[in-house]
């Protein structure tokens, strides 16, 4: 029986996906390697249309959070001053990673289960102490998709950058690459894009990277420095080899079934079933339809019940949920309709849920 993944990543892989991760032996120093790390930089920025004069994709092995430590520390610069928005556990691995990094730093704190108080946050860009915003664009701790255009409109009327967590995003809701005061996205590609963990990258413009930090707060973690090298086909370091591979043939399934907005319709296509199936058993989601993300619903934990039956039961069947985050831990559960997941597979999921819920 086939394993289906409805935790926000690591997702279910195709087979041709699964298939290409293993497809070759692939030297890091030979030109075939080279030919493959600028095919996926173009294809990367061609996901939303971004001009690639402006815009560049950097690869970098590793975790989403590597992506997102990449960018805070290499496009906020010594004299900078951040605004970290949270409403989750990722906001708040922001403020983290700015606090170890010695970053100037000051936090918009809101509930994690609480939309974002935008006139509190204008209000403090309004002071004119900030000169960069970071937030999160998917809150996976709760499915909450905050408003990134409007974050980026109050960035662009009050002068601030804005660094945007769109790990949990990027491949299946919209971005706004239009708005002059996106200065950078932390991606990876196990998530929306459909690859195999081990890879990310940072979607950033040229000239934010070329006025980042000097000198370096990392020497990993520099985006100008893996940025210089693979602008001259080159890498500073061993990439994730198997990783480039398997991208390469996910961003082909992803142009073949309709590129972002594609993904977008599936994924919601799938959560509305599943938040239907659900429902007939007075199984309630967290937030407000429109509140939430097409990648992943938080669902309250029924009276009577708990996450491990709940867990246990639809694992039975195949299938692997995700429990909530700290305090929500006994509260909520979340499932996810990223990767390869097929009709058949959603039409098991139901009656697997009419298994384990009519007890």
């Amino acid at each position: 029986m086939r394993c289906i993944l409805l935790n926000p990543g690591p997702v279910s892989l195709s087979d041709a996906v699964r298939k290409a991760a293993i497809s070759n032996d692939l030297c890091h120093r030979e030109p075939e390697y080279f030919e493959l790390q600028d095919e996926l930089r173009q294809a990367l920025l061609d996901v939303y249309g971004c001009d690639h004069e402006r815009w560049a994709a950097v690869l970098l092995g590793g975790s989403g959070t590597t992506a997102l430590e990449a960018m805070l520390t290499s496009l906020a610069p010594r004299k900078a001053r951040l605004l970290v928005v949270e409403n989750g556990v990722y906001g708040e691995r922001i403020s983290r990673i700015a606090e170890i990094h010695g970053i100037a730093h000051e936090k918009v704190q809101h509930g994690w289960q609480d939309p974002i108080d935008y006139e509190r946050l204008e209000a403090a860009l309004a002071s004119g102490t900030f000169s960069h915003l970071a937030a999160v664009h998917h809150e996976t701790t709760t499915g909450r998709l905050n408003d990134a255009s409007k974050l980026a409109g109050l960035c662009e009327a009050h002068g601030v950058h804005l660094l945007l967590d769109t790990v949990s995003s990027f491949g299946a809701e919209d971005m706004p690459f239009d708005s002059p005061a996106l200065a950078g996205c932390a991606v990876t590609a196990n998530k929306c894009l459909h690859g195999i963990p081990g890879l990310c990258f940072v979607v950033a413009r040229r000239d934010a990277l070329a006025k980042g930090v000097e000198p370096p707060r990392s020497l990993y973690l520099h985006l100008p420095l893996w940025l210089e090298k693979q602008d001259k086909q080159g890498t500073p370091f061993t990439p994730p080899v198997n990783s480039l591979l398997a991208l390469r043939e996910a961003l082909r399934e992803l142009e073949r079934h309709g590129g972002w907005r594609g993904r977008r319709a599936r994924y919601a296509k799938l959560a509305r079933q599943v938040r239907d199936g659900l429902s007939g058993f007075d199984v309630q989601p967290l937030l407000e339809e429109d509140a939430s993300s097409c990648v992943l619903t938080a669902y309250r934990i029924p009276e009577g019940s708990d996450y491990v039956a709940i867990h246990d039961g639809l694992k039975r069947w195949g299938f692997v949920i995700y429990a909530g985050q700290g305090g929500l831990e006994k509260e909520m559960f979340r499932i996810s309709t990223m990767g390869d997941i097929t009709d058949y597979d959603i039409g098991r999921l139901l009656a697997a849920i009419e298994t384990v819920f009519k007890r």
